[in-house]
């Protein structure tokens, strides 16, 4: 794993993808993220082969005493394992708890990234319409450069969707590429 001073300024955040699917709007979230789970999956394969920091962001679903193995496993023990099944984190994962929508919101996301020397951030997971958009806002506000493959985040709403990632785009300068686009093995992803 890298440390302060060796990273490359690169990182990949997974946003939301350890989920027990038991919430409102998951009916609708599910065939979303079924289809976004290989790419997902194959971006932290290649950001790991490349010796990029994977980090973890994800809800804590209202569990203030559990870590982050206990929400794996409550999220495997739930009957959507098969979508987290190929994105588990791996003992070299980094994993920061959050409890609203944006990863840096009273989490410490912005320090670690500093101590990581991080100044790019590859955003994917879920949802794109909600947690996705607000944190490549506050990344954005943070001086950080945004990318967002438009294929490695999952909806509830389509439109919304859509709409989020052209915010992210126009307002936000977030570059917004096809993942097989993104590059671990450069100091930038394009």
């Amino acid at each position: 794993m890298r440390t302060a001073g060796s990273a490359t300024g690169l990182a990949l955040v997974v946003i939301d993808m350890i989920n027990t699917y038991e919430h409102k709007d998951a009916d609708l979230l599910v065939s979303s993220v079924a289809g976004v789970v290989p790419v997902v999956a194959e971006l932290i394969r290649r950001a790991r082969d490349a010796d990029v920091p994977v980090i973890y962001a994800n809800d804590n679903f209202g569990l203030w005493r559990s870590q982050h193995d206990e929400l794996v496993r409550t999220a495997l023990d739930r009957p959507h394992r098969d979508l987290i099944e190929p994105i588990l984190p791996d003992d070299d994962s980094l994993f920061v708890m959050k409890a609203r929508h944006s990863i840096f919101y009273e989490t410490p996301m912005a320090y670690l990234l500093s101590q990581l020397g991080v100044g790019q951030v590859v955003l994917c997971g879920q949802v794109t319409e909600q947690c996705v958009l607000y944190s490549a806002l506050d990344a954005h506000i943070r001086h950080l450069e945004v990318v967002v493959p438009r294929d490695a985040v999952a909806s509830i709403h389509p439109r919304l969707e859509a709409a989020a990632l052209e915010m992210m785009e126009r307002n936000m300068d977030a570059r917004i590429v096809g993942a097989r686009d993104v590059d671990f093995r450069g100091t930038r992803s394009l």
